[in-house]
């Protein structure tokens, strides 16, 4: 298991993967996936407790499910650094034939994924159908979910929120990339959310609050979300990111929801960022 200091470092070279990636195809969604650096890195490199080899069922190890599927760019990367397809293959990011579509899909078998998501709104429906699985299998693995800010202006969050309080889905835990962002501006200029702790609150769920951008924080509190599962309520921890974490021309902008860097970008922001596992070879010269 990783120490912090390990996890700040493979988080840094997640986020150089993230720009490489998006730069080498000239698209993609950079912002909120340099902002969800940290949470990937955490989940995938200390929090779940997942076989080594990528089994689509789920059984016998905890699950995750991305609902915000167009932040690809940060899932493929650590998927790729935990061992699961070869790093290499990150080159292929929105290739003609690639598995690493835009947003995850399924049709090409890509080990780590096993939901098509993009579609926003649907991620929490799903997990909350594997936790329940899980329950009726005696499996007391659990199940982790992400969803966005922006994405809980979809009516589907909150008929899953309610469902799964109601069947007292403890078994799962759902972070909210709370980066007050989305793709037409702030939140609170498109919908805002509101007071969204007392709407969890509300709806039956465990609240927790975590910065997203500070790895010992984080980590401790999706380690106490662990420790809530069980007790007859599912939990949302809420986590407070910037998006385009890590450059500092991208950070806390809307612009780079889904805007690729040029050249002269893409070199700024990768001289920000320590390269500490090496770069996967690319097909240019950056």
């Amino acid at each position: 298991m990783a120490d912090i200091t390990q996890l700040k470092d493979i988080a840094s070279q997640v986020r150089r993967d993230i720009i490489r990636q998006t730069y080498y195809s000239n698209s993609g969604h950079p912002g909120g996936s340099l902002g969800c650096a940290d949470f990937f890195t955490a989940l995938y490199f200390k929090v779940l407790r997942r076989h080594p080899h990528f089994d689509m069922t789920g059984k016998g190890e905890d699950m995750f499910f991305l609902s915000n599927g167009h932040i690809s760019p940060v899932w493929y990367s650590v998927l790729a650094r935990a061992g699961y397809f070869p790093i290499e293959e990150l080159a292929t990011f929105r290739q003609l034939h690639s598995r690493l579509q835009g947003h995850p899909a399924t049709h090409e078998g890509l080990p780590g994924i096993r939901i098509a998501s993009g579609s926003l709104g649907q991620g929490i429906s799903v997990a909350i159908g594997a936790a329940l699985a899980k329950k009726l299998n005696g499996d007391p693995h659990l199940v982790y979910a992400l969803t966005g800010d922006g994405e809980l202006q979809e009516g589907q969050i909150w008929e899953a929120a309610m469902f799964a309080a109601h069947h007292k889905v403890d078994n799962l835990i759902v972070t909210v990339d709370w980066n007050g962002q989305q793709i037409d501006g702030p939140n609170d200029e498109v919908i805002s959310l509101g007071n969204l702790p007392a709407k969890w609150e509300a709806f039956g769920w465990e609240v927790l609050h975590t910065p997203g951008n500070d790895m010992a924080s984080l980590l401790h509190t999706l380690q106490h979300a662990g420790e809530l599962t069980g007790k007859g309520r599912p939990v949302v921890v809420l986590m407070r990111t910037e998006m385009g974490f890590g450059v500092d021309f991208m950070t806390g902008s809307h612009k780079w929801h889904g805007v690729a860097p040029n050249k002269e970008q893409a070199i700024q922001a990768l001289a920000q960022l320590p390269e500490t596992l090496g770069d996967y070879p690319g097909p240019g010269e950056i």
